[in-house]
């Protein structure tokens, strides 16, 4: 019996042994692979190039950015003009290269910035791009929401409401293929609805007072008309104006885009039947989350990523769409005040 308690207790030592030693043995270090220890992120800084920054909209990517950039350890910086200034971009692009920071993410709404871009990579700058991409760019990745996605969701939610039946228009901006994706994502939930059938697409030209005049204009068309989807939200607020003047607000039902205030307070009021939300704030920090993993986390692929010129990780990330309706409006709103704080 004692010779087998030894032989155990010896066991358990050399185990133990096995142990300590496994734990306290780093990976091997090699560019583009994590060595294993926590880096020091203290005096790291990573910018957020964007336009439109006085629109409503952006509020929860800065709040993601700068949330993201707390959680992370590291210092975010949002940058870039208040109107849709490619050129004003593309400079606060340049500058944020001077910088020299660990990445950089950019609203990728043009393809005038796709030399920024190129220019940040060949100086080892990794740049993501957000909302729009440009993937014949030197971007390593893209982060946003699958625009076919955010009409296929609606669409859903809007046949469900309508009990798979009625005729319904489409508002959108024809020929620019973020709208024509999301277009299409109406179409594709509509076929699993013999019932709906989509009787016109209007061309609201991102324009309030056009969007009214075209959803106006297709009701008289159409006055059997069950109901409008709209894929941004110029053409939500525009449909329920229209349907609103109408006198038909609730019979005509509208789905809208995005979660601005003036979409949520049209749910409020009952214009608007629903929208379809962007998973905006995280969409913003899952953008810095690849930057950060690319500076820091790359598996080894090879001994050496850089080195080797190896690609890894991901090249799309998609994020969530989420329908808002009465049923969760309050949350949402709660969280737009949130935002501007």
């Amino acid at each position: 019996m004692k010779s087998i308690i030894v032989r155990r207790l010896t066991c358990l030592v050399i185990l133990g042994a096995f142990i300590l030693a496994a734990c306290g043995t780093a990976a091997p270090a090699s560019s583009g692979a994590s060595s294993g220890s926590a880096p020091s992120t203290a005096n790291e800084e990573y910018f957020y190039v964007s336009c439109w920054g006085n629109i409503e909209f952006f509020n929860a990517h800065k709040y993601g950015w700068k949330w993201g950039g707390e959680a992370l350890g590291v210092k975010t910086t949002y940058v870039g003009p208040t109107d849709c200034d490619i050129n004003a971009m593309v400079a606060a692009f340049d500058q944020a290269i001077a910088q020299k920071p660990k990445g950089i993410v950019v609203f990728a709404v043009d393809p005038g910035l796709t030399p920024s871009i190129n220019k940040a990579s060949e100086a080892g700058i990794p740049v993501v791009t957000i909302l729009g991409d440009l993937p014949e760019s030197k971007r390593i990745a893209y982060v946003g929401s699958s625009q076919h996605d955010l009409g296929f969701v609606g669409g859903t939610k809007l046949a469900e409401a309508l009990g798979g039946n009625g005729k319904v228009a489409i508002l959108s901006l024809p020929g620019v293929q973020m709208f024509d994706d999301r277009e299409q994502g109406f179409r594709d939930a509509f076929k699993a609805f013999p019932g709906i059938s989509v009787v016109q697409v209007g061309d609201t030209k991102a324009d309030t007072a056009t969007a009214i005049s075209v959803a106006k204009d297709i009701m008289t068309r159409n006055p059997d008309l069950a109901a409008f989807v709209g894929t941004d939200s110029t053409a939500g607020i525009g449909a329920a104006t229209a349907v609103s003047e109408a006198n038909k607000a609730g019979q005509v039902k509208t789905v809208a885009m995005d979660r601005n205030s003036d979409v949520l307070q049209a749910i409020q009021k009952g214009t608007l039947t629903g929208t379809v939300a962007q998973d905006d704030a995280a969409m913003a920090f899952w953008a810095l989350q690849v930057l950060y993993n690319y500076v820091h986390r790359q598996a080894p692929l090879t001994v050496d990523n850089v080195a080797a010129g190896a690609a890894t990780g991901p090249r799309f990330v998609y994020m969530s769409a989420n329908y808002i309706d009465k049923s969760n409006l309050q949350f949402y709103l709660d969280a737009n005040a949130l935002y501007t704080k």
